[in-house]
């Protein structure tokens, strides 16, 4: 087993509140805005939203990278009120308003068929809130989280940001935060999705590379091929495509890793930076058991912090 002695230790995280609104005593949140994320007719059904938090107790009180929570009204099947739904804060942490008045999430409705009957099945929450217009009220809770967030002192580090569907959320408020109140040396940006259509706040993420030179952008397409390359790529195959470039920024000893979205993407990346990166920089990341060192292609995602143990230079949420 690894040496938890030896685990690297991460970087000094801020102070934040957590849980001033609670399931049984929510605030009420009222609709600014709402719009899809993408350029493109997509294959999903992605919108932005944006809520006035300023008459609860989130206001001036959430971080990027935390999530907050929203009761969708009426009962279940069992006749019990819809349980509570958790979504990142894709807003910087002064909010959309500057002011930290005004927090936003990245909702993907969920459509699907029931495998049994069917019947066609529709998520309660993300329909719920991707059907609200603006000047709607919406009950929140929370803030959540005090792991998923950037160090105290932003600019003393690199960071790299994988993210999938969704899971570009919080990514999108902390890139903000970077750049509102300080210039890290650099950041760059993994992103993957099914086609391209579903690339989420893909204008803004462009544009954000060209004006800054410190900034990369990187797509990763899975049912499509890319102009770079001639094959399909999940994000992990970054590491691969660009396997120079990771080496050489994960190699420096300020770089932070931070993951977000499916879980499938863990494990994925664990692998590939288990083959790119010598030991002993994969060590500044990963920790892996002896036993399973030399058999990286058979890894499964329950090794997860059973065999494979994320140091505290890697931030991870997944789902």
């Amino acid at each position: 087993m690894a040496d938890p002695s030896r685990m690297i230790e991460g970087p000094k995280l801020p102070e934040v509140l957590m849980h001033l609104h609670r399931p049984n005593e929510p605030g009420i949140g009222v609709v600014t805005k709402t719009e899809w994320c993408t350029t493109r007719k997509p294959a999903s059904f992605v919108r932005h939203i944006e809520i006035d938090v300023s008459r609860t107790k989130l206001a001036g009180h959430f971080r990027a990278g935390q999530s907050f929570g929203v009761l969708p009204p009426g009962l279940n099947e069992k006749g019990r009120p819809h349980s509570l739904r958790l979504y990142s804060i894709s807003s910087p942490t002064c909010g959309e308003d500057g002011k930290g008045q005004v927090l936003s999430t990245t909702v993907k409705r969920v459509i699907d068929e029931h495998w049994d009957s069917h019947k066609l099945f529709l998520g309660v929450a993300s329909n719920y809130l991707c059907d609200l217009a603006v000047g709607d009220e919406v009950r929140v809770t929370g803030p959540n989280g005090k792991r998923f967030l950037l160090p105290e002192n932003h600019s003393e580090y690199n960071y790299v940001f994988f993210a999938t569907g969704t899971g570009i959320a919080p990514f999108r408020g902390m890139i903000a935060d970077l750049y509102s109140n300080s210039r890290p040396a650099s950041v760059t940006l993994v992103m993957g999705v099914a086609y391209a259509t579903d690339l989420l706040y893909d204008d803004h993420f462009r544009a954000l590379a060209d004006s800054n030179p410190e900034f990369s952008y990187l797509t990763a397409i899975s049912r499509e091929r890319q102009e770079d390359t001639d094959r399909h790529l999940y994000a992990q195959g970054r590491l691969e495509t660009h396997r120079d470039y990771f080496v050489d920024l994960l190699g420096k000893d300020n770089t932070l890793v931070y993951v977000c979205g499916l879980a499938s993407m863990e494990i994925g990346i664990f692998k590939q930076l288990t083959k790119i990166l010598p030991p002993e920089i994969r060590e500044q990341y990963l920790r892996v058991d002896p036993e399973v060192v030399g058999s990286v292609d058979s890894w499964t995602k329950d090794m997860i912090n059973r065999k494979l143990h994320p140091t505290r230079r890697m931030f991870l949420e997944v789902y």
